[in-house]
């Protein structure tokens, strides 16, 4: 998950200016403008039933200037509601509270409140959820207030993960089989995390109650090394941003390949809102921090590469 927001600057287009025709010996000053820093909310919350608690970290950090990487930053305040939720009126309902702070001063990382010994423990315990558990985080952050909304979403297991003796591109390539079983009669969305940043994301558009079995490509993997797979549960927006995402980190064409927008999460800039009903800030569209906020299900194998 350490990688999954670790935003790639979008303005890849500017990067040409450093590749016009020019004498390798010349050395060009590249003037840029950066956007006002903006935040990213790391907030994909991968869930084991069999544990007692959801292991929820929020990690906040914020983007810096042209070439630099998100610095970590940190929030005013951060809540998470938990209610269930009524398909007649899912706003008349009584949620429960569960107050985040910063785990070490300075790390970006937001967990719920515990101290032990006391009356105070905000943690999530994991026997409540159902796919009906709505959860919202509200964050503060520099005079800015924003909130996303999701559901809990369970998935199903692997059944079996197996290296195989194909390559893709290369002959150091390492193939990883997957195979998983989708519940049929059901709209359905997967994301498999595959670690080191990488992820891809599967409907069940053609393989409804069916197993499916596909194959992932390792590079440089060393005989020896453990790769772990995860299955996260999805809804169909959590499947689309991360869609996205991979669309845009893949590498189809380097610095001439622009990414056609910026992958918009959801995390809305809810400043000011005076209610609770209408969250998206469809009046100020540009308005919205960076990252993803989600609550799932997750099982995943390890593999040990020969």
């Amino acid at each position: 998950m350490s990688s999954l927001f670790k935003y790639r600057t979008v303005f890849l287009l500017k990067c040409l200016l450093c590749l016009l025709p020019i004498s390798c010996e010349d050395v060009i000053d590249v003037e840029t403008f950066p956007d006002d820093p903006r935040l990213i909310v790391n907030g994909i919350v991968k869930v084991d039933l069999t544990e007692e608690f959801v292991p929820v970290e929020i990690r906040v950090t914020e983007t810096s200037d042209f070439f630099g990487e998100p610095t970590i930053t940190q929030l005013d305040e951060a809540v998470i509601l938990i209610g269930e939720s009524d398909p007649d009126d899912p706003f008349n309902q009584n949620f429960g509270t569960s107050v985040l702070v910063e785990s070490e001063p300075g790390s970006g990382i937001y967990i719920p409140s515990y101290i032990p010994g006391t009356d105070t423990d905000d943690r999530i315990r994991t026997e409540f959820l159902t796919p009906n558990t709505v959860f919202f985080l509200i964050v503060e952050h520099k005079g800015k207030r924003y909130l996303g909304q999701t559901n809990f979403v369970p998935t199903v297991p692997i059944d079996n993960l197996v290296q195989g003796d194909e390559t893709l591109f290369d002959d150091d390539d390492t193939e990883v089989k997957v195979t998983f079983t989708d519940v049929p009669d059901e709209e359905n969305y997967y994301v498999f995390d595959f670690g080191f940043g990488e992820f891809l994301a599967i409907e069940d558009q053609f393989i409804d109650g069916q197993t499916f079995e596909f194959s992932f490509f390792y590079e440089d993997l060393d005989p020896g090394s453990v790769a772990e797979v995860s299955i996260l549960g999805a809804n169909r927006q959590f499947f689309n941003y991360i869609d996205l995402l991979v669309e845009q980190t893949t590498d189809n064409g380097g610095v001439f390949q622009t990414p056609a927008t910026t992958p918009r999460g959801n995390m809305f800039d809810v400043t000011g809102l005076d209610n609770i009903e209408i969250f998206d800030n469809t009046g100020n569209p540009q308005e919205f921090a960076l990252g993803y906020f989600a609550v799932v299900q997750e099982f995943k194998q390890q593999i040990t590469i020969e």
